[in-house]
Formats: structure tokens, C-alpha cells, sequence
């Protein structure tokens, strides 16, 4: 742990002394000793995908380097140590248990992409061993874990940003400044349907063999069963893992409500769900339908909905009674004197909003690692939208309003 303490000081004092420096600028300087040493925890499409290509496109900038992958399909992590390979000149080290990874003193931060219910654990145990992290959304399938991981990111003050990357969009920071002009009146309601022909759990489905899978690894702590290949890589679509749609894609919708109009927590929370075309022999059970509707303190609904049965229909809009903000295409948001009551400064005919250029989402971290400043969306952001998920989840489940108090961090029915 020294060791790690001392490469972080170090990292904190040449950061400070390049404080009149640009962002860019500073992370050219950088020296080889100062290179940013990331771990992968979790080598999925996503891992392997997304992030390894963004690492790729940051390894000068950002001075940063993965030197480690962990995930207990084999396949997975040896193709993701190759690719870091081919990046850095140097494959990667390979652990199956994030445990090991985490072990590693020269790692200074952790890419957390895996199944839903290990987030929660592994963000606790990383910021318990002083690594910073980029953890995947959302934060939690429990209450109890999610405090517990959220204390611990405090109490070792580590830098971790929440995989809600669509707010670190120049659309959505636009949108964000248009909206606190006051442009668009009394705010009353906000939505999004998003919808799809099928779940998205479907389209992960491969060939696994068993003898390439720590099993017990992968369940993390759940009851041990027979291993199964689509369990294993459709884990979206069973329960255990992850609770479908609301914590799937509503924790990007609820997360640029916050962003958007500065709201932090769902006063209370109804909600809905099901299965009900996708049923078949591979007996997933997270919904394929899912409504919740979020209250917030500040006068305003927020309304989601999910339809895994027909694509169409799919928008996200901002109503007030001056104006429609529509981020239906979150990389092009518009704003219009749509349904205004009475006189409205608003454009007739919709116009565009003009983006402000920010760094994406890991770049972001990156440099936020160097600075120590907080990320873009930070512990206390992840903390906010897996409440609200949580709450919608809970409500669905029960059939039951869901309360929140943020003074005793609880969830009750109401």
C-alpha cells in the first residue's frame, strides 16, 4: 500500500505544479515515471470494445498505459491482453479473480465493467485499496452495497467516475446551460421511451465452454448451479445479474435529468413491469417491459418507459410551459416554443442547441486522476442515479410507492 500512496503523491504534486498548464499540455509533459498504469476489470465488449480503444487513443496524451485485464472467461482476457499488445508494445497481465488485479501495487486505477451485481463489491474493495475508478453503471443492485461503497470512495478519497458517459456530451452540456436560463418556464414534466424490438440480453448470447470459466468467480458469492453458456454471457437477461431496463438504460435517463436541471434524489418513485413477448427456452426474467415515474422535490415528473417488442416510438424530451427541449438524439438536442401557454421567447420552429466541447467521459477521469478534481460525474452523481434506480426496481417489484430520505439514506414504502 506505501508503495501505491507514494506513486499517487507523486502524481498529485506534478499535477499541482502544473497547475497554469492545460490539461493537454500537462499530460504531453508527462514523463515516463508519471505514466498512468490502468487495469480492465471485466473484458466484455464493452472492456475490450469501448475502453481499450479509448486508451488507445489517450496512451500519449494522457500518458497512460493497461497493464492488466482480469475476467474469469479466458477467452475474454487473452484477447484483451493481445489487444493491449498491440496498443502499448506489451500484452497486458491476466487475472481471473479482481482480487489479484486489485493487489497489484503498481496499478493506479481500475476500469470496472462487469456484471451488475459485482460493481458495488469490487468499486468498495478498489477504493479500499487506494486504486481510482471508472465504474460501469449502475453503481449497485442493493441498498446496503451501494452505501457501503460509496463511504468507502469516501473515506479514501479516490477519484471514481460513473460510466454515465452520455453527460460528458458537448450536446447534453448545451442543453445544461440552456436549461438553467430559465428558457423553458415551469418545468412539470420530463420523459423518455426508449424501446427496442427485442432485449438487448439477446445479442450477447456466444459459445462458451466451461473449462475456459472460473464459474464460482463469475456467480461472485451467488448459489453455485450448473454452469450454464448463456447465463454466462446473457447475464443481462437473468436477474441475479442485472434487473433489465431500468438499471440498463433509465440510469442514463435519470442521470441527465440530474445533470440537466441540478436535481439530486427522487422524492418517490412508482413503477411497473414484466415479461410479456420475450418468453422462451432461454427462460431469461428481467422485464421486457418497465415504467417508473420519479417525483422530485423541485415540481417536476420524470417518466421513463421501455418496450422490448417494437422499436418505434422511441424520444426523450423536456417540457415546460415556455418551450420542448428534445434530446431524443443525444448528440443533437433542439429546442422549440412547442405547446407554450401564452407568449414564449422560444423559437416557433424547432432550433438546434449549440454544443459545448468538453472532454469525453474518459478523458475526463484521466485528467481528473492527475488533478484530483472531481469528474464529471462523480461518486456522488453514480450514488444519485443508482437511488433512483434502485427506488424504480423496488417499486416495479412490489407494486408499492417508493419514499426517499437522503438523511437516513433509506428506502421505504410509502
Amino acid at each position: 500500500m506505501a508503495e501505491h500512496t507514494t506513486r499517487r503523491d507523486f502524481l498529485k504534486t506534478t499535477a499541482g505544479a502544473a497547475a497554469t498548464l492545460s490539461a493537454l499540455g500537462y499530460a504531453k509533459s508527462a514523463g515516463a515515471n508519471d505514466r498512468l498504469s490502468v487495469g480492465i476489470i471485466g473484458c466484455g465488449s464493452r472492456g475490450r470494445g469501448t475502453f481499450l480503444p479509448a486508451f488507445k487513443r489517450y496512451a500519449q496524451s494522457e500518458n497512460v498505459e493497461v497493464t492488466a485485464v482480469c475476467d474469469p472467461w479466458g477467452a475474454h482476457r487473452r484477447e484483451a491482453a493481445a489487444i493491449c499488445g498491440d496498443i502499448f508494445g506489451r500484452e497486458a497481465r491476466q487475472y481471473t479473480s479482481y482480487k489479484e488485479a486489485l493487489a497489484q501495487q503498481d496499478l493506479d486505477a481500475v476500469v470496472i465493467v462487469c456484471c451488475d451485481h459485482q460493481h458495488a463489491t469490487m468499486l468498495k474493495h478498489a477504493a479500499e485499496a487506494k486504486k481510482d475508478v471508472y465504474c460501469e453503471k449502475p453503481l449497485a443492485k442493493n441498498l446496503d452495497e451501494l452505501k457501503a461503497a460509496y463511504d468507502a470512495v469516501k473515506a479514501n478519497d479516490v477519484v471514481v467516475q460513473a460510466g454515465t458517459q452520455i453527460r460528458s456530451l458537448g450536446s447534453i452540456e448545451g442543453a445544461k446551460q440552456l436549461y438553467a436560463t430559465g428558457a423553458l418556464g415551469k418545468v412539470g414534466r420530463i420523459e423518455q421511451f426508449r424501446n427496442g424490438a427485442r432485449p438487448y440480453w439477446y445479442s450477447y448470447i456466444r459459445e462458451v465452454h466451461e473449462e475456459d470459466v472460473d464459474w464460482p468467480e463469475f456467480l461472485f458469492g451467488l448459489p453455485m448451479r450448473p454452469f450454464d453458456p448463456v447465463m454466462c454471457s446473457g447475464w443481462y437477461g437473468h436477474r441475479e445479474f442485472s434487473d433489465g431496463p431500468i438499471p440498463g438504460l433509465a440510469s442514463h435517463f435519470i442521470d441527465l435529468v440530474h445533470c440537466i436541471t441540478g436535481a439530486k434524489f427522487p422524492r418517490s418513485c412508482v413503477g411497473m413491469a414484466g415479461t410479456y413477448i420475450w418468453k422462451d427456452e432461454n427462460n431469461f426474467d428481467a422485464p421486457d417491459h418497465a415504467t417508473a415515474v420519479w417525483e422530485y422535490e423541485e415540481g417536476f415528473k420524470a417518466h421513463y418507459s421501455t418496450h422490448f417488442g417494437n422499436g418505434s416510438g422511441n424520444c426523450m424530451k423536456i417540457y415546460g410551459n415556455k418551450g420542448v427541449l428534445d434530446l431524443t438524439d443525444w448528440n443533437n438536442v433542439y429546442v422549440s416554443g412547442e405547446g407554450a401557454h401564452g407568449e414564449t421567447e422560444l423559437p416557433k420552429e424547432r432550433e438546434r442547441v449549440e454544443n459545448i466541447e468538453r472532454p469525453d467521459h474518459v478523458e475526463d477521469w484521466l485528467q481528473c486522476i492527475r488533478s484530483r478534481k472531481a469528474p464529471n460525474a462523480d461518486i456522488d452523481a453514480g450514488y444519485q442515479h443508482a437511488i433512483a434506480c434502485l427506488m424504480g426496481v423496488m417499486a416495479a417489484d412490489t407494486g408499492r410507492r417508493q419514499l426517499y430520505d437522503h438523511e437516513t439514506r433509506t428506502i421505504t414504502a410509502g
